[in-house]
């Protein structure tokens, strides 16, 4: 090899020596900083990559992008449907995210323009009319209204327990009496003061109990004498679920009611069960109650129409058998109403 060819050989080594060489301080670890001061998108992301000893990502060849990451998709529910939201804990605010303190409404907020009975009560009445000296004149259609609220007063960070104190008060109005001056003829009171639990335990088949309530409940309706019909229980309520289903199941044990009305367990019991379904906005209810001993009760069915003008919904009520209202406890008669409402109880 001639003295020329030599130069040019160690020239070329020199030269592939130094781009290895440049390769290689080029491909060093960066810092982090010098990774935040690149602002190009793709260049900063292959900084970081390098930084951390990754791979870098395959760069896409100009005007075309990276295909999109596939998204992990969420399991469907049972039937391909999402699954309906708990008709109880939307009821009662067992949601973590539900407010701490908050007023709702309660038992159901209706008015029944117009409610019949087929078997007027005027019994209670009777002597009030006598010393007046007029006859008994009471209509036997009327209006009924109710008003039922609660309040939360405190609960647990994850809302599973809570202390409630609520309030409902019904009404009978004699709006269609002129000759008696539009009487109320019958009020009842009911402030009530419980403890609320979310069990959330699975009972099989589907169904869920998600409520149990235990507390202190007065009702009465604030008249003297002879009128007067009052009566205070420790009540227990179970709440159970499937679906579009609720089922309340309540159990009560009576007391302070001998001087007023002595034999009041016998046509209301000891508890009752209210079945409630939920049928495209539609709304559903049935109550039964009574004494098996006795073999008096009452039944309630009612159906709220989906919204019609904002929450206002129609509403019909139908009873049959003891106890619509404290006055006529031991009085069982059929009544039909129809009106407005605003909730029913869940």
């Amino acid at each position: 090899m001639t003295r020329l060819s030599r130069r040019f050989a160690i020239a070329l080594l020199c030269t592939a020596t130094w781009g290895v060489a440049g390769t290689v301080l080029a491909q060093k670890t960066p810092s982090l900083a010098e990774c935040a001061a690149i602002g190009v998108d793709s260049e900063r992301l292959a900084c970081y990559d390098r930084a951390a000893g990754r791979p870098a990502a395959a760069t896409p060849a100009p005007g075309k992008e990276a295909p999109p990451a596939l998204a992990e998709k969420p399991a469907p529910a049972t039937g391909g449907l999402r699954a309906p939201p708990s008709l109880i804990d939307s009821a009662w605010g067992f949601e973590k995210d539900s407010n701490r303190y908050v007023i709702d409404l309660y038992n159901q907020n209706y008015l029944l323009v117009a409610r019949y009975t087929d078997n007027l009560n005027t019994a209670p009445y009777a002597p009030l009319f006598a010393a007046a000296g007029q006859p008994e004149n009471l209509d036997d259609t009327e209006a009924k209204f109710q008003l039922s609220f609660k309040m939360r007063l405190w609960t647990t960070e994850d809302r599973r327990w809570g202390v409630w104190a609520a309030y409902t008060q019904q009404n009978q109005w004699q709006v269609y009496n002129g000759d008696t001056s539009r009487p109320f003829r019958e009020t009842n009171y009911m402030p009530e003061l419980f403890a609320s639990w979310r069990p959330g335990i699975d009972l099989g088949g589907g169904f869920q109990w998600n409520l149990l309530n235990v507390g202190y409940n007065h009702q009465s309706n604030g008249r003297t004498d002879i009128l007067s019909r009052s009566w205070d229980r420790i009540i227990a309520t179970f709440g159970f679920e499937r679906e579009n289903f609720a089922l309340l199941a309540k159990a009560w044990y009576p007391f302070n009611y001998r001087e007023d009305n002595p034999d009041i367990k016998d046509y209301y019991g000891y508890g009752s069960l209210t079945g409630i379904y939920k049928w495209r906005d539609h709304s559903f209810s049935l109550m039964a109650r009574g004494n098996l001993s006795t073999g008096k009760g009452a039944a309630e069915l009612t159906w709220m129409s989906p919204k019609l003008l904002g929450p206002l919904r129609l509403y019909v009520q139908g009873f049959t058998g003891y106890g619509e209202s404290l006055i006529d406890y031991n009085w069982n008669q059929n009544t039909i109403g129809a009106g407005i409402a605003l909730n029913d109880a869940l």
